[in-house]
């Protein structure tokens, strides 16, 4: 007998209502800012790499590219009541991820230091459009918010609704002006997340006060060179991020690829630091040794390749092993299928990386 758990439980029902009489703002307009994409001054796109490459991109890149992984949009405000319109680009559905991260936003809110998780938007999946109130409260004062936008559906259009005479302002600055630029797999991409603010990426944004520019393209973060060259056209960063092992099996693996990726970013950035981080454990290690053997074989030669260029000179390098990022014991318990994490493994991942990029960035 099948039942419908949402019949019941009105937590599991959209959160579609209370949204009559919002002003519905565009985001990508002043005193809204968009962050996380390293190209929106120039393209205005909700877009993770440039319209126009100078390079022709990889198709599988620059197809993901439109998937929205670690872009926000932030702002101040003393409306009492947040929603936002979505207008997805086509039908989404992952086999192992839930749809709020597939295609949700998420609000957070920043009454201290740190930004404090509010809500989810809750979604009909079948729909493309949707409409959601995502906050409300009886207080009317000046809150700081951060939306994360979907990680791997993207968005054709957004807009954030407020209460008709209610103040929007920017918000707060950065720590730093210019964004953290990571690399990567699926991982990195957000991959399998319950909602978007638990990417590793987004966590880090959040306990940093940094904004960072999520590159990480599902099974196409390959190590290409025209992806390499175009990445080192974002005109400045205090550190970009190389988690790309996962998928470097390809192009002549990782020993073709690696080097040339460096070579690419210093002739553009030869001061920058650059952090190698080499990927997290699949739980198939525990019953597979070849798998161990080949991780920890690539370990080595990220490890030997980093103090090569030291030695050469490059002191704004560093390499990071990946190996205990999910835990030294039940790696495989954080993770939806062995390989991508869940919500735990990438809090686990941010709170190991976080003293890591902490001591780079600020000495």
């Amino acid at each position: 007998m099948k039942t419908a758990a949402h019949k019941y439980d009105r937590n599991m029902r959209p959160n579609l209502g209370h949204c009559k009489d919002l002003v519905w703002r565009n985001p990508k307009r002043s005193p809204f800012q968009v962050a996380g994409l390293a190209w929106f001054a120039k393209d205005r796109a909700w877009r993770r790499m440039p319209l126009r490459p100078k390079w022709k991109l990889p198709e599988a890149v620059n197809i993901l590219a439109n998937q929205t992984a670690g872009a926000q949009v932030r702002f101040r405000t003393d409306s009492q009541r947040v929603a936002v319109k979505v207008c997805l680009p086509g039908p989404f559905g992952l086999v192992h991820m839930a749809a709020t991260g597939i295609a949700g936003v998420d609000c957070y809110l920043n009454d201290g230091d740190t930004p404090r998780y509010y809500g989810t938007t809750k979604f009909d999946p079948k729909l493309l459009d949707y409409e959601c109130l995502l906050f409300e409260h009886s207080e009317q004062r000046m809150r700081d918010f951060t939306l994360y936008l979907p990680l791997y559906a993207g968005v054709k259009d957004l807009q954030v609704g407020v209460e008709r005479g209610s103040r929007v302002t920017p918000p707060r600055a950065w720590r730093l002006r210019k964004p953290v630029v990571v690399y990567g797999t699926s991982i990195t991409h957000g991959g399998c997340a319950s909602r978007p603010g638990s990417a590793y990426t987004n966590i880090l944004s959040r306990r940093m006060n940094l904004e960072f520019i999520n590159l990480g393209f599902s099974g196409s973060g390959r190590g290409e060179p025209e992806v390499a060259r175009t990445i080192a056209e974002i005109p400045s960063t205090p550190l970009f991020v190389l988690d790309y092992e996962a998928n470097s099996y390809v192009n002549g693996g990782l020993s073709a690829t690696l080097p040339e990726f460096i070579r690419s970013l210093r002739a553009k950035h030869p001061r920058t630091p650059i952090l190698v981080l080499s990927r997290i454990r699949n739980g198939k290690e525990w019953f597979h040794d070849e798998q161990r053997k080949k991780r920890e074989k690539n370990v080595r030669f990220q490890a030997e390749l980093v103090s090569t260029l030291r030695v050469e000179g490059d002191r704004n390098i560093y390499f990071h092993p990946g190996t205990s990022l999910l835990g030294e014991r039940d790696w495989e318990e954080c993770t939806v299928d062995g390989t991508h994490p869940t919500d735990l493994g990438f809090y686990r991942m941010a709170s190991a990386l976080e003293p890591v990029l902490r001591r780079i960035l600020f000495k």
